[in-house]
């Protein structure tokens, strides 16, 4: 036996070859003129149409901007660092907190603070920056 010789054993099916002639004639059973009549036609959902075109049914113009910014919670900050701890991207970047110093880095409020902190390059929310200068530290 030969590797041309070989053959499935459960047969094979050839897929209908449709406007090639034979007994339906030229058009095979598509009718004559239009897109459904040619080949390759493939009609598209309207509804895809009115997701792309429509802002409220979210197509593609409504991507986010940038990135979103690592948060950090008042109450992350007490239980990683040390008190009296200057945090800063250089730190955080130290530390492993975060990859590149090209990151947006946001402090959020959450939780109590006793630990004292000095922070420096980060945004802070209003919460968050009146708790830090609460407990004695600052923000720059």
């Amino acid at each position: 036996m030969q590797l041309h010789q070989l053959q499935p054993s459960h047969g094979t099916k050839d897929k209908k070859r449709i406007a090639r002639g034979g007994k339906r004639g030229t058009t095979s059973g598509r009718g004559q003129k239009g897109q459904s009549s040619r080949a390759g036609a493939k009609i598209r959902p309207a509804e895809r149409d009115l997701i792309q075109r429509i802002p409220k049914k979210r197509g593609f113009k409504n991507k986010p901007l940038g990135a979103k910014p690592i948060i950090f919670r008042l109450s992350d900050l007490e239980r990683i660092f040390e008190n009296k701890q200057l945090i800063n991207k250089q730190f955080l970047q130290e530390k492993g907190f975060i990859r590149a110093l090209g990151q947006r880095i946001k402090i959020l409020d959450g939780g109590e603070l006793k630990k004292v902190f000095e922070i420096e390059g980060l945004e802070v929310s209003k919460q968050a920056a009146e708790k830090i200068k609460a407990a004695g530290g600052k923000v720059k």
